[in-house]
């Protein structure tokens, strides 16, 4: 088996064979709080801008020194995107004669072996263990700026993944900010997988890097070809460059992205394409959900940065007005200069006119009444979303009139057919042999988690759409016949009728109601209801609203043009208004829970806490496909897949619904009932770790008997590997009467699972937490375990030292056991203080060691019970804190903040009325903030206090109070 130090060392030899120089970390001559390589650096400025002199070189190096030093933790990626503008925007000095600015360059793009490349291990930041310093397994630097930095694990149990490695990066970006200062982008591998992320990125933003055909992973092979295409100086130059963005999130946080690999690939495609010129044109098939918007940023970005292509135009094509919102949103948030919209045909004539070189947003209807031409310039470039809804029309050939020498890109987040002649015509290259100049599909989507899988759950029956009716309606979907024989298919069979019909909306509303509170809403996720037509929306609310016995969880979101009879007039809103309902929608700890719409909000919105749709509207093809893939987005580890609940009867012929040339288009949504068959496999496979357990014997004795079935750590691995299945499934498909008959031994798995984690967070991929509906179901049928409370730490440390050498090793295990069972959860009340972190990795190291039989149990409980001693010490150095006075000490605080003359509250009759709620839930949950039903309860009674009885409503305020309550109860 490879280790730990096997698999840098072979990193190291291939970043050798790609363009890098290995100097070992001593080596390199830097003092101990030095992040940037001071010699190396000058050197390389002096290098690559000729003329400068020393003096003038350390100048420069003093302005990005002070930049590191000045970084913050809470604000490294404000101090990050700081930087990148040092080297690439505000990077002018008064070196030029008569004290005129010139730019310095820092790397040589037009030279690159005029670059000095290094790799290096084991780098310790500060240079001294006696500072606190950190060892860095791998640093990759150029021109002295250490820009990537990677961690490998060992992957002495199964367990072990680059998750790990990635977590110990995340946990570096808090301690030693500075070394991040400077960085592109960090790495993780554990010599199967290799993965990337930004500083900052949580685990589900990291993601792999994939080029050509061959996307395999699981062997170190996988993980050196990964690191070859990824680590090459060119490339992440280029990353650097032009693939990094900085925006901000809707909590007003900093955040930083970088381009997934895809995204690099499409975008490049783009680039050069324009650069060689020709052919002018391409189609861009990047499954839905996975970036294309962040795709044409990333190109746009590029294209005006290209020297050669003399200050281009780029032009942005949205083929409705909320898309094209939301497209200048994206392009906004990412402070991307020189934007420009057109909001009418005469001003996108005046932009061409007068020759602007900029980034235009528009609509493609605007050249619908253009009948000249606009330009004729051959650096003009046109990125078109969706592209194969342009065939409309003739608006694709109105286009190239207009722009007769411009490049015509295509993108789409559903695969084109051969019968969208105008698509390919438009935009299909005769070079692209497969119709495509980029391919992104929805198995590599789902592969890379970049998208979830998706579920639908049919309904009964009886609340089907007729399928006569049905049959109607999608033959007025086609494209090959006309508007009025679509109108004319519809009458004849009075479909409106059956949607519209009253009793028929209060049994779906029903259904869809029991649902959302049986399986949405426990998992604190939230739902969009897509209904017939705008009148549908409204009786649809109206019901919901009823049956959930409040009316601030749902609102309609809906287009009110041509509403002369003021029918919708209570829906209609600026964009600006929209927008802000869109993000209360997006905010977990909003009471808005569902959106009802029926043409807006399914192309476009993004919405990653959006986990369920209850589609009530007939849809096929494209418009289907986009419209289900609103729920496919990553969001957190409750959500593991996206939900159609299908009240049409679209999804009985998966073939018809979703009628693509590709087929493998038909296998993106399955049903969900087909899991419940692999249910009592599942469950077999786990329960086959445990022959001759009694699973009726419970507690302490119990637990014991089933931990002794898996004595190795491999054991251990490979039972959590196959209950981690069983768990997701399980999560999918509750509720369901048909789990009842597996639900004990379920609950006894669980437990069996929760007792044999590893300590300090380790193999976070494997040991995952349970998800919602399963600990809802332990804490409802699981009491806490009880070995006796004569039995204590202090006790046993006593007992220590009269511990008799002739024990025996039976005897030494089950000590071990019961020793576990006190001094674990421990440890775990402080584990985020790096003592107590410290003492978790030990004990797993101990537990590692007695797995390979390196100790026998005897020596392995005379080790345990010298911890229990060191614990015992380290919770003396604990202060005892009254977590309830600190808790109303800053509920005080904050209500005093917001405290004027217009809102004369008495702050301390607050504070008590939360205090005494929060401690009378707390008394009554078991774990109050470990269940979503706990968490629930909490934010509904604060809710009742501040918004009904003192009538605060202010989010801010709320999610402030809230944070303190769980921080400190």
């Amino acid at each position: 088996m490879f280790t730990e130090d096997t698999i840098e060392k072979s990193l190291i030899e291939i970043a050798k064979q790609i363009g890098w120089e290995y100097v070992s970390a001593d080596s390199i001559p830097r003092d101990m709080h030095d992040v940037l390589v001071g010699s190396w650096l000058k050197d390389a400025i002096i290098r690559i801008n000729v003329g400068l002199t020393s003096s003038q070189a350390e100048d420069v190096i003093s302005r990005l020194q002070a930049a590191v030093r000045a970084v913050l933790p809470h604000d490294l990626v404000t101090a990050n995107e700081r930087f990148k503008e040092l080297i690439f925007e505000k990077n002018s000095y008064a070196f030029g004669e008569n004290g005129d600015n010139i730019p310095i360059a820092f790397f040589d793009y037009n030279n690159l072996q005029n670059n000095y490349c290094v790799i290096t291990n084991q780098w310790m930041y500060p240079k001294s263990s006696i500072q606190g310093g950190k060892r860095l397994d791998l640093v990759l630097i150029i021109n002295g700026i250490p820009l990537v930095l990677g961690e490998t694990k060992s992957p002495v149990r199964s367990s072990i993944t680059w998750a790990d490695g990635a977590n110990d990066i995340l946990s570096y970006e808090m301690s030693i900010p500075q070394m991040f200062v400077p960085n592109i982008l960090n790495f993780a591998t554990e010599g199967k997988t290799f993965r990337y992320g930004g500083i900052g990125s949580p685990l589900t933003k990291w993601g792999p890097w994939f080029e050509g055909e061959v996307k395999t992973e699981g062997t170190l092979e996988d993980v050196h070809r990964s690191f070859t295409q990824m680590m090459q100086p060119a490339k992440l130059l280029d990353i650097m460059r032009f693939f990094t963005l900085y925006s901000t999130d809707k909590k007003h946080r900093k955040i930083k992205i970088v381009c997934r690999y895809q995204q690099y690939e499409g975008a490049n495609a783009v680039v050069e394409r324009v650069k060689t010129g020709y052919p002018k044109k391409g189609l861009i098939w990047h499954f839905q959900g996975s970036g294309k918007s962040l795709l044409m940023v990333f190109a746009a970005q590029k294209l005006r940065m290209q020297p050669e292509l003399k200050s281009p135009t780029v032009v942005i094509v949205d083929d409705r007005l909320d898309l094209e919102s939301q497209i200048t949103a994206d392009f906004n948030n990412v402070d991307i200069p020189n934007l420009a919209g057109a909001d009418s045909k005469e001003a996108l004539i005046d932009f061409f006119k007068q020759d602007q070189r900029k980034i235009l947003i528009t609509t493609i209807f605007k050249f619908g009444d253009v009948t000249e031409k606009l330009s004729d310039r051959t650096n003009i470039i046109l990125m078109c979303d969706e592209a194969h809804r342009t065939q409309e029309g003739d608006l694709g050939e109105k286009m190239r009139i207009a722009l007769p020498n411009a490049f015509f890109f295509g993108l789409t987040g559903t695969p084109i057919n051969k019968l969208d002649h105008n698509t390919f015509a438009t935009f299909g290259a005769e070079s692209d042999k497969s119709g495509y100049m980029s391919r992104y599909s929805f198995s590599d989507s789902i592969k890379d988690g970049a998208t979830l899988k998706l579920e639908f759950e049919p309904v009964p029956v009886e609340l089907h759409i007729d399928q006569t009716a049905l049959d109607a309606e999608f033959d007025a979907l086609t494209d090959q016949i006309s508007q009025e024989d679509k109108v004319m298919l519809v009458r004849k069979t009075n479909t409106e009728a059956l949607f519209t019909s009253p009793d028929r909306i209060r049994k779906v509303c029903e259904h869809l109601v029991n649902h959302f509170r049986e399986n949405v809403e426990p998992t604190g996720l939230k739902a969009q209801v897509v209904v017939y037509n705008r009148a549908c929306c409204v009786a649809y609310k109206k019901e919901i609203d009823l049956l959930l016995g409040r009316e601030d969880a749902t609102t309609i979101v809906m287009h009110t043009e041509g509403d002369k009879a003021d029918e919708f007039k209570a829906w209609r809103r600026s964009k600006d208004e929209e927008s802000k309902i869109l993000d209360r929608f997006r905010d977990p700890m909003d009471p808005l829970k569902i959106v009802i719409v029926t043409s807006k909000l399914l192309t476009g919105f993004d919405a990653p806490i959006l986990q369920c749709m209850y589609l009530d509207k007939p849809m096929k093809d494209h418009t289907l496909l986009q419209a289900i893939c609103r729920v496919n987005r990553v969001y957190n580890d409750q959500k593991t897949h996206g939900l159609v609940v299908d009240y049409v009867g679209i999804f009985d012929n998966v073939a018809k619904a979703l009628m693509f040339d590709d087929t493998s288009m038909r296998k993106i949504i399955s049903n969900k009932n087909e899991l419940k068959s692999h249910i009592p496999e599942l469950m077999k496979k786990c329960l086959n770790y445990f022959p001759n357990v009694d699973r009726k014997v419970s507690g302490f004795e119990g637990l014991i008997q089933a931990q002794q079935c898996l004595p190795t750590n491999d054991n251990k691995d490979q039972f959590a590997a196959d209950f981690v299945v069983l768990s997701h499934t399980w999560d999918i498909i509750s509720p369901d009467e048909f789990l009842t008959q597996y639900k004990k031994d379920y609950v006894w798995l669980c437990q069996v699972y929760e007792s044999i984690k590893p300590i300090s967070g380790t193999g976070s991929l494997v040991w995952k937490m349970l998800g919602p509906k399963t600990i809802e179901l332990v804490h409802r049928y699981v009491t806490t375990i009880d070995i006796g409370e004569s039995v204590t730490l202090e006790k046993l440390v006593i007992d220590a030292a009269v511990l008799d050498a002739a024990i025996s090793e039976a005897e030494a295990k089950k000590k071990i056991k019961e020793v576990e069972q006190i001094l674990i959860p421990r440890i775990k009340q402080h584990i985020n203080n790096p003592k107590f972190k410290r003492l978790a990795q030990k004990m797993d190291e101990l537990r590692e060691k007695m797995a390979h039989n390196l100790k026998t149990s005897i020596e392995f409980l005379k080790d345990i019970l010298e911890m229990a001693k060191e614990v015992l010490e380290a919770e003396k150095d604990v202060k005892p804190v009254d977590n309830r006075e600190r808790a109303k000490a800053a509920l005080t605080e904050l209500f005093q903040s917001i405290k004027n003359p217009e809102t004369p509250i008495i702050v301390e009759n607050i504070v008590n009325d939360i205090d005494q709620k929060v401690v009378a839930i707390v008394r009554n949950f078991n774990d109050v903030f470990q269940t979503v039903s706990g968490k629930k309860e909490v934010q509904r009674q604060l809710r009742t206090i501040l918004w009904i009885k003192y009538k605060i409503k202010d989010q801010e305020v709320f999610d402030k109070a809230y944070s303190y309550i769980e921080m400190y109860y």
